[in-house]
C-alpha cells in the first residue's frame, strides 16, 4: 500500500473535506529546503505560506535539528511544575528581553489555541485576585480566529468553525466589528471609528465590572490580513484602562518576525497586558506556544489570597521545544532576519498590488510585512462579485486549490468571509524567491480568470 492509500485509510486530516482527502491527487510532502518543499513524486513547490504562517526560518535548518538532538541527549523531558530547566529558562529570558514594555513573564504551552486559553485563564485569575469575581466576559472581533479548542473557539468569530459546537461553548463573548468593517471616512481620529466605538459600547452595555479581557490580533488573519487604522491600538489601551479590562494581543501569527519585528505589537505601538504566541517561536521545528504577561500583573496574583496562576499542562516548557526556540531566536538575531523582511516587504506588497492591476479577478490586496491576503471576485472593472455557485466550486478543496497546486505554489485558498489567497512566505525569502512567488501567483490568477470566463 502506497503513502496516499495508507493516508486515506489511517490518517484523519485537519480541516479537510472527505471528498478532497479521498481524491487520487492527494499530495504527500516528503522533504523541504529553504523556501521550497518536494512531494513524494519529486515535484517542487514554493512554500509561500511558511507551512502555516510558521516555518519562519525556512526548511532544512540543521542548527535547529542539532539543538533538538543535543537537548534530547541531555534531558529529553521534565515537567515545568514547581521546577525549571535551563532551556525553558533561557527561552523565557530571550522572549521577555524582546517583548515590549514590562511584559517579562513567560508561560509555555504547546500550541496557539492553548496560548489563547492561557490568556483567558490568566485574566480570570487576575480579576479574582482583585476580588472582582463578576469579571468573566471577553470582547472579540468578528471573523477573528483565536483557536479551535473549546475555550479558544468560544472567542473565534468564524461561523463555520463555531456553529457545530455552539451548545458546548461558553456564552461569555461580546462580538464586535473588525477593522475591515470601519465605515468612517479616511482621516477621522481612531476614537471616532465605529469599530472602536463598538468596543467601548459593548463593555458599557455588558457592565464594565463583568468584562475581563479584550483580545485582538495586531493584523487579523480571519477575513484576510486586516491592518488596523492609525491609533487603533492606542484606543484599545485607553478603553481597557478606563474600565479595568486586560488587553491581550493575539500574536500566534504576528510575532517572531512575520511583521518585521519580534512582536507585531511593536509595529503599531500597542501596549498590551498579555501577548499570545506560537508558530514562529520555533519556526515550527517543535510545537511550542505561550503567553507573555506584564510582571506587575503576575506579582499581584501571587501576592493575593489566590497565590497562584491556576493552570498547567504536561508538556508546557518542554526542554526540547524550548531548546529549539533558543536556537531559532538566536539565528533570527544573528542573521538579522527581520531586516530582510522590512527591506523586502515593499517588493512583496507592491508586487501583489501590481497583480491586482493586471487581473480583474482580484478585488483587494491587504497586509504588511510578510503577511498578505489577496481577495478575489469575478470582475473588478464591472463590480461583479463571485456568486454562490462559483464560491462552492472554488472552495474548499475545489478549483482554486487545484490551480494553486498546478502552479506549484503553496498559498492558502481561504473562504472565511470571502474567497481569498493567504500569502505568508518564510522570512528568509529573498528578492528572487519573492519574484518566483509573484510569477507563480500570476499564473494562478491568469488561470482563474480563464476559468471564470468559461463558467459563465
Amino acid at each position: 500500500m502506497g503513502d496516499r492509500e495508507q493516508a486515506r485509510h489511517n490518517l484523519l486530516p485537519h480541516f479537510t473535506r472527505g471528498d478532497a482527502w479521498r481524491r487520487d491527487d492527494l499530495v504527500v510532502i516528503d522533504r523541504g529546503e529553504g523556501c521550497y518543499v518536494w512531494d513524494a513524486d519529486g515535484n517542487r513547490y514554493l512554500d509561500a505560506l511558511a507551512g502555516l504562517f510558521c516555518t519562519n526560518l525556512g526548511h532544512g535548518r540543521s542548527d535547529l535539528t542539532a539543538a533538538a538532538s543535543k537537548q534530547m541527549d541531555k534531558l529529553a523531558f521534565y515537567p515545568n511544575w514547581g521546577m525549571a530547566h535551563p532551556s525553558a529558562i533561557q527561552a523565557a529570558s530571550m522572549i521577555a528581553g524582546n517583548a515590549p514594555g514590562d511584559l517579562d513573564r513567560v508561560f509555555f504551552v504547546s500550541s496557539g489555541s492553548e496560548a489563547v486559553e492561557s490568556a483567558l485563564k490568566f485574566a480570570r485569575c487576575y480579576h479574582l485576585a482583585n476580588g472582582e469575581e463578576r469579571r468573566h466576559k471577553v470582547v472579540a472581533r468578528r471573523w477573528a480566529y483565536h483557536g479551535t479548542t473549546l475555550g479558544a473557539l468560544a472567542l473565534t468569530g468564524i461561523p463555520s468553525f463555531r456553529d457545530p459546537f455552539l451548545p458546548m461553548l461558553a456564552d461569555n463573548v461580546l462580538r464586535v466589528p473588525n477593522t475591515l468593517e470601519c465605515t468612517a471616512t479616511a482621516g477621522r481620529p481612531a476614537r471616532e471609528l465605529n469599530c472602536v466605538r463598538a468596543i467601548e459600547e459593548a463593555i458599557v452595555a455588558a457592565g464594565p465590572d463583568t468584562v475581563a479581557m479584550v483580545i485582538a490580533e495586531p493584523v487579523q488573519n480571519g477575513r484576510g490580513a486586516l491592518v488596523p487604522p492609525d491609533g487603533y491600538w492606542q484606543e484599545l489601551r485607553r478603553i481597557c484602562d478606563a474600565y479595568g479590562v486586560l488587553l491581550c494581543a493575539d500574536e500566534v501569527i504576528n510575532s517572531f518576525g512575520r511583521l518585521g519585528h519580534w512582536f507585531g505589537s511593536e509595529r503599531f505601538g500597542a501596549e498590551p497586558d498579555m501577548i499570545t504566541f506560537a508558530k514562529g517561536v520555533t519556526s515550527a521545528y517543535q510545537p511550542l506556544g505561550g503567553l507573555v504577561v506584564r510582571g506587575p500583573l503576575v506579582d499581584r496574583l501571587w501576592d493575593s489570597p489566590l497565590a497562584m496562576y491556576v493552570h498547567g499542562s504536561t508538556f508546557g516548557g518542554h526542554p526540547v521545544a524550548t531548546a529549539v526556540a533558543v536556537a531559532n531566536m538566536t539565528a533570527m538575531r544573528d542573521e538579522d532576519v527581520f531586516r530582510g523582511v522590512l527591506a523586502n516587504e515593499a517588493r512583496l506588497g507592491d508586487g501583489l498590488r501590481s497583480l491586482m492591476e493586471s487581473h480583474a479577478c482580484v478585488k483587494d490586496v491587504r497586509g504588511t510585512g510578510y503577511f498578505y491576503s489577496v481577495e478575489l471576485m469575478r470582475d473588478r472593472a464591472k463590480g461583479v462579485d463571485l456568486n454562490d455557485s462559483e464560491v462552492a466550486e472554488l472552495l474548499p478543496g475545489g478549483v482554486l486549490d487545484r490551480l494553486v497546486r498546478s502552479a506549484r505554489v503553496l498559498v492558502r485558498p481561504d473562504g472565511r468571509g470571502a474567497v481569498m489567497l493567504a500569502v505568508s512566505p518564510p522570512l528568509v525569502a529573498d528578492e528572487s524567491v519573492i519574484d518566483d512567488l509573484l510569477g507563480r501567483l500570476d499564473q494562478v490568477l491568469d488561470r482563474l480568470g480563464g476559468w471564470l470566463k468559461t463558467s459563465t
